[in-house]
Order: C-alpha cells, then structure tokens, then sequence
C-alpha cells in the first residue's frame, strides 16, 4: 500500500481477525483464509499474530507470506518481565532468531503480568518494576544480536498500561513505544497528545479506533477488556472517539517513516466468517489511504 501517492507503510495484523494468544477468545480462523483475505484488500505486509499461529519453521512462514504476496513486519510478545528473568529472556532470543529467519524488522514488547488474558493484573512493587525495565532493555540488546528493533507496547491488563505507567516507563528506560492508539485511550492516555509530546519516542504504531464509553467501563473496572471487545470495542478507523487523522499527521510531519499497523481486536463466534472483518479492515485502509493521499499532495 505505499507508492508514490501513499506515503504511509500501511500493515496488517491477524488480531483483526480475531486469531489472539488469550486462551478461550474466540474462534480462531486458519491462516490460509486470513493471509487470502489481507492480500484481497491489496495489503502487503503483516505482523504475525500469536507464537503459534503460523508455521514453527520461519522459512516456512516466510513461503507462505510469500504465496499470499505479504512480508513479515515482526510481532507481539508478551513476557512477564517483572519476574523470571533468565525464562524471559530465554524466550526472547527464540522468538528474536525465529522472526530475523522469517525476514522480520520488530520485536513488539509488552510487560505480562504472567495471568491468562488481560482482564486483572497485580500491582507492581518497585523492585519489580526496576527488574522490568532491566529485562526489557536486555531483550531489546538480544533483539539487536538478530537485526531486530525492539518496542514496548502499552496494553490493558498489562504493567504498562495507565498514563503513569507509560510516562514512569519513558523516564526509565531508552526503549521506544509501539503507540497503540488503542490501547493507550483505554489506559487513560491521550494517544495524540502522547505523540505530540514524544515523537522521537515512537518506534512503531498500531491503529485502532475505540468507542470510548466502552473504554471508559473498562478503565473504570465496570466491563471486563474482553467482553469490552465482544461488545464492539473497537470500530474502523475514523468512526469512533481517537483522532486518528490528527495522530497521524502529527508523527508523519514529525518525521515517522514505520509501519502504520491497522489492528482492531476482535472476538469471533463460532461459524463467524472472516467477511465481517474484513469489511472493518477495508475501510479503516480507504480511511487511511485518504489522509496519506493528503499528505502526498500537501508534500509532507
């Protein structure tokens, strides 16, 4: 999706489809139909969904990425960071040879509290908080041994999920962010103001738009995150309460050249087809294709 009139390196994720590392989310489409329905939208590249989702061999994952005319972006890994540092980083240096192998770019790092899911998390004390951001910065030198850029990923239920929390872990540590616009509203933290006052702090981006007074319920503790998701959470790109056109803009004058990620979480029900989010995926790419014809035509 990026020529000469798209600026923007507009990327995928299979979460849109509903394929997640929670146990018990849904129904999980198989990743023939996913990657076919990627590559019908005219998208290009992709993140690579749960550890288990594609082949364990990466040349073989990077053959079927192929088939579907689709290249490896990297993925998301969650570790409790906080605890069990030789088991994290252990991890780390698996997944880190398996995506370089797979032709990836980015290891998307997020600080597990070690629960199923994301609906509760313990809080921190602050020797373990210290030993987070330790075992992050020691991933991310892992990570670079494979060519790899490493960025942690605000989450909900994890520990970097609240405004504090985002601003203590930019204080104490030089990792970048992977601003989910998502994820950081649901937390309490305004995604373009967060751009605005770090731009150098954006390592890679995912693009979600969210009903806020589902966020609300979920911030508030009223509403689980996961049947906040089943309830229609998230919604295509310019059709709920997060200023995409202003976030993007704003880092795209700022400098930002990384993948412009269209993740929108998703729950499917048994016999749910991939149509329904497929058609969510099409127009959050006509919706962002827009605003990067703009800024070609305005020469940004």
């Amino acid at each position: 999706m990026t020529d000469s009139l798209h600026p923007l390196r507009i990327a995928a994720a299979p979460i849109s489809w509903g394929v997640c590392e929670v146990p018990g989310w849904g129904h999980v489409l198989d990743a023939p139909t996913v990657l076919a329905e990627m590559a019908a939208l005219g998208i290009t590249a992709t993140e690579f969904g749960p550890p288990d989702y594609l082949p364990a061999d990466p040349l073989e994952t990077r053959e079927m990425l192929a088939e579907h005319g689709l290249t490896a972006i990297g993925g998301f890994l969650a570790l409790a960071l906080h605890r069990d540092t030789d088991r994290a980083l252990t991890m780390a240096r698996e997944v880190a040879a398996r995506y370089a192998k797979a032709g990836a770019e980015v290891l998307i790092l997020a600080a597990a509290t070690g629960l199923d899911g994301y609906d509760t998390r313990p809080a921190l004390t602050d020797p373990e908080w210290r030993t987070l951001v330790n075992t992050a910065a020691a991933i991310a030198a892992i990570a670079a041994e494979y060519g790899l850029r490493t960025t942690l990923h605000p989450h909900v239920g994890t520990h970097v999920e609240s405004e504090p929390e985002v601003e203590r872990f930019l204080a104490d540590s030089d990792l970048t962010l992977c601003l989910d616009t998502g994820h950081l509203l649901i937390g309490g933290t305004d995604p373009v103001r967060l751009a605005k006052s770090h731009p150098d702090r954006i390592g890679h981006l995912h693009l979600k738009d969210v009903r806020r007074e589902l966020a609300d319920q979920v911030r508030s503790g009223t509403l689980e995150y996961s049947e906040a998701v089943r309830q229609g959470l998230y919604v295509a790109l310019g059709e709920g309460d997060v200023d995409i056109d202003t976030l993007v803009r704003d880092i795209h004058r700022a400098g930002y050249r990384g993948w412009y990620v269209i993740e929108q979480d998703t729950a499917l029900r048994p016999g749910d087809t991939a149509r329904t989010p497929s058609r969510d995926a099409e127009r959050s790419l006509r919706y962002l294709a827009a605003i990067g014809s703009a800024l070609s035509a305005a020469r940004i």
